[in-house]
Parts: C-alpha cells; sequence; structure tokens
C-alpha cells in the first residue's frame, strides 16, 4: 500500500501573470497531489539581489505518494512546463515552488534539505504558511510555524484580499427547453505538449478539441473544466517514468475524464500537432526539417474508449485530363509538322507532357479499437500519404532537386480521387497483417491553380470493407464511416 505523505510548499511568481502562473502550478500540481489547503495571496517585494518586480507568494498542504526525490523531480518539472529558467540565480521567474516541510524529515535527500534550511528566514514563506499550518512543529528548530511567523519581519508583506467568490452554478440548472444537444464544448485551444513519436520526446504545439455530449436536464457543461483536464491530463504523461506518451494515450486520457467529471453521456476529443521529420532534397542532398500534422482522436462512453491516429501531408499533383488534352493537341502538331503518327507518340512518351499542378494536403486516420494501434508509426503514415500523390515536396529545394520534382509529378499525373484510392491501398498493404475491424480514413484536397474551386476526395471503411470490394470489384454497399466506428453515432445499416 502505497504511503501518503504531507507537504507543504511555497509557491511565488514575480514575472508575467503572476496569479496565474500560480494557478497554473496548481493545476499541474493536482496530477500527483491533493490540495488540502491554500493559504490567501501575499505580494512581497523581493529579497536583495533578487531582480524584477514584487512577487506574489502562497502557501499550499499537499498529500501526495511520491518519495521525497520524486516530488522534487516532479515540481521541477512542473516550473519547466510553465516557463522557469535556471540560467540565473536571482532572475525574476514565472514561478518558484519551495518544499518547506515534508512529514517530519529532517535530513538531506538529493539538492535540498527538509524541512528548508532558510525557512525561519522567509517571511514570504513562513507568514503564508502560518496560515494554515500554525500549530504544525518544524522539526529542526522544534518550534511551531505560528511561532516562528510572529518572529519574522512583516514590513514589505502584504495580504491580498482575495478574489469575489461566487455560489452561482447556472451549469447545474435546469434548461428552459429540455433538449439534449450532441456535442458542445470548446476548441481551438492551444498548449505546447511533449509526446512520444518514433521513441523519443517531441515538444509540440497541439490544437485541440474537446466536446461532450449534454443531457436534456442540464443547462450547460463547465466550459473551464476543459481546460483544467487538459493541464492535468498534459502534466501526467509529463509525470510518468519515460517523460513522454503517445497521442493516442493522451486524447484517450482527457476523454474518459470528460465522461466522469462532466456526467456526459459520451466525449470527443481532437489533437492537432505539428511535427517535424528529417528529409534529405532528392538530387543535391540537402538535408531539411519538414512540418507535418500529427492527429489524435479519442472518443469515450460507458463502454470503453476507441481511438485513432494519423497525419496530415502535403505534395503536389499533376492533372492527368489537361495533360491527355495538351498531349493530343502535341500530337496533331507534330503530325501537320511532318512527323509520322508513330514517331510522335515515341517523342510524347519520353517527355513529361505539360500540365497544370496543384499543392495537396492529404491525410490519413487508421485505428483497430484494441492495442495494435501502438504498431502505427507517424512517419509510415507520412510515406503513406506523399507517395500517393503525384510527388512529394520540399521547403528547400536546389535547382536540380526542382527539376526532379517537376519531371517526376508530370510522369505520375494524379486527380485527386487517385490520391485517396492510393492511400487506402498503400494502407492496406503496409498494413496486410491487420484485422478486418481495422479502419481507415484517406482525404485529399487540391488546391487547384486554375479553377475557382478546390476539388476534394475521401474515402472510408474497415480493413474488411475495403479487402471485400478490392477482391470483387464490385460495390460493397454503404461503408462504416469514422465516427460510426468511434461510437459517436450507430453504424449505417443497409436496408
Amino acid at each position: 500500500m502505497l504511503r501518503m505523505r504531507t507537504v507543504y510548499v511555497g509557491l511565488g511568481s514575480n514575472l508575467g501573470d503572476r496569479q496565474g502562473n500560480i494557478l497554473q502550478a496548481f493545476q499541474k500540481l493536482r496530477a500527483r497531489c491533493v490540495v488540502v489547503a491554500v493559504s490567501a495571496y501575499f505580494e512581497t517585494q523581493p529579497v536583495a539581489g533578487i531582480e524584477g518586480p514584487a512577487f506574489y507568494n502562497v502557501a499550499a498542504k499537499l498529500t501526495t505518494d511520491l518519495e521525497p526525490e520524486a516530488f522534487e523531480h516532479f515540481i521541477r518539472d512542473v516550473e519547466i512546463a510553465i516557463g522557469r529558467q535556471r540560467a540565473q540565480h536571482l532572475a525574476a521567474r514565472p514561478i518558484d515552488i519551495d518544499i518547506l516541510l515534508i512529514d517530519d524529515l529532517v535530513h538531506d535527500f538529493g539538492r535540498f534539505e527538509v524541512p528548508h534550511p532558510y525557512l525561519a528566514q522567509r517571511p514570504f514563506n513562513v507568514i503564508p504558511l502560518a496560515e494554515i499550518a500554525s500549530d504544525v512543529i518544524e522539526p529542526k528548530r522544534k518550534k511551531s510555524i505560528g511561532v516562528l511567523a510572529a518572529a519574522c519581519d512583516p514590513s514589505g508583506i502584504v495580504r491580498k484580499q482575495r478574489s469575489l467568490n461566487f455560489l452561482a452554478n447556472r451549469q447545474e440548472d435546469e434548461p428552459d427547453v429540455k433538449l439534449s444537444i450532441n456535442r458542445v464544448g470548446v476548441s481551438s485551444v492551444r498548449r505546447i505538449v511533449r509526446l512520444n513519436l518514433g521513441g523519443r520526446e517531441t515538444v509540440f504545439t497541439g490544437e485541440f478539441s474537446m466536446v461532450a455530449d449534454l443531457a436534456p436536464d442540464r443547462a450547460g457543461v463547465h466550459m473551464s473544466r476543459f481546460s483544467e483536464l487538459l493541464e492535468e491530463a498534459t502534466l501526467e504523461v509529463l509525470a510518468r517514468d519515460e517523460k513522454a506518451g503517445r497521442i493516442e494515450d493522451l486524447v484517450t486520457s482527457i476523454a474518459r475524464e470528460i465522461v466522469d467529471s462532466q456526467k456526459a453521456i459520451r466525449a470527443d476529443v481532437r489533437l492537432k500537432a505539428d511535427f517535424g521529420l528529417e528529409r534529405w532534397t532528392p538530387v543535391s542532398g540537402k538535408r531539411s526539417e519538414e512540418t507535418y500534422k500529427l492527429i489524435g482522436v479519442a472518443h469515450a462512453d460507458k463502454h470503453g474508449v476507441r481511438r485513432a491516429i494519423g497525419v496530415e501531408a502535403e505534395g503536389m499533383t499533376a492533372c492527368p485530363c489537361a495533360q491527355l488534352m495538351v498531349r493530343e493537341h502535341s500530337l496533331r502538331e507534330l503530325v501537320e509538322a511532318g512527323f509520322s503518327e508513330a514517331d510522335a507518340n515515341r517523342a510524347l512518351d519520353a517527355l513529361p507532357v505539360a500540365t497544370h499542378n496543384q499543392r495537396g494536403l492529404g491525410s490519413i486516420l487508421i485505428g483497430t479499437g484494441d492495442d495494435r494501434d501502438l504498431e502505427f508509426r507517424a512517419e509510415d503514415l507520412v510515406e503513406i500519404v506523399e507517395n500517393s500523390m503525384s510527388s512529394e515536396t520540399y521547403d528547400l529545394l536546389k535547382r536540380p532537386d526542382e527539376f526532379f520534382i517537376v519531371n517526376k509529378s508530370h510522369h505520375n499525373p494524379k486527380f485527386v480521387e487517385d490520391v485517396v484510392r492510393g492511400i487506402m491501398a498503400r494502407a492496406l498493404d503496409v498494413y496486410a497483417d491487420f484485422p478486418d475491424h481495422t479502419f481507415v480514413q484517406a482525404t485529399q484536397v487540391n488546391y487547384e491553380s486554375i479553377h475557382k474551386h478546390d476539388a476534394f476526395a475521401e474515402a472510408f471503411g474497415t480493413f474488411g470493407e475495403l479487402r471485400r470490394e478490392l477482391r470483387t470489384g464490385a460495390y460493397d454497399g454503404i461503408k462504416t464511416d469514422f465516427a460510426s466506428w468511434l461510437g459517436t453515432r450507430p453504424s449505417p445499416v443497409i436496408v
């Protein structure tokens, strides 16, 4: 059975949104601690040698099952997550978390001493601590915190008036119109997250959307709770031994918690995050870092969780239709110029024929509904999407590389439909050993160069449905779409 320790900490901030930084620290601390009590906020002038404006300081009582050294590492991760830099010891800082007391420990472990060696000389720690632990005995000096606080010089320390508190909770009331809502929540929530990509920890700028079903007897969901859940889930990933989890784990954790905390029937979470892969240009061999989007989706309800992983990748396509028209016209021109039809066709076969090009954005979503989704690698999914277009593209290109890409794409023209079919077929080939219940969805948007519209195509289905259609060449009927496979709506019934 895990031992629960009582820990008293002091939190301070004198850079940026001071109160906001401390509140964010509490949200992150809750991933591994229970916050039992918090003092009022105190504004304190920096001690000699500390740069920057006045601090906001608070004290908090926590309980945790972490051992002291593990707790030390945990709070340092919290500081880093909020933006603490340790390049200069006395620099202003967005957050500072001091361990003041842990149970009755009086010994050194790691780089700090418990109780804090200078606690009695730190009024900005002792005075807030006395509000929540006045009778607690500081074991090193054998005096209560209240006695230590009374001996402190309080000059330069001002207790801040607490924020207004409201009892109103309109979300829990009954609405005027008692109808359920299928999806309500927040979107475009941007966060920095650390995830496992290809076995190594990577930092992402992610954009989340989080929605839940709302029962007809509840007026609304707690919108702020979505952001709290996000902070707690990302810090839970941060606190694990391996330091970073997969994108599927993060969205799964958030979706489960939304169902529990919001009393929702079901919840959906989607994360899109930019990530980079090392690429080498095809002719000049220049190294570049190409940017793609990683996608994680999770749906939670009373039956469990389903999740999928995907990527978005850019490329280019060359239009087959315009190319055939140009070839037909060129053939007539060559024949009229005296070439035989056979020679003209040989020349046109040897040379890339002109056509118009489009920048394309392709995507794939894939999931198994079981632990085999851990076998999906973002790098493999990117290659499936890129190789389905006329050519991949690069940020850095020398002239020989430009020729290679233009030549390759014109020898490999693709409709938007061809790209989607290629993504689906390649997924079936790469994951040929995966079961029939595996789901895949492919999407392609071509940003047209000569039309004032864009071209779009999408296909989806389970591996079993797609395999049957490939075997027979006949239409297999209405296939399972992503919402049905996830469980956000019942599977289609073919009548």
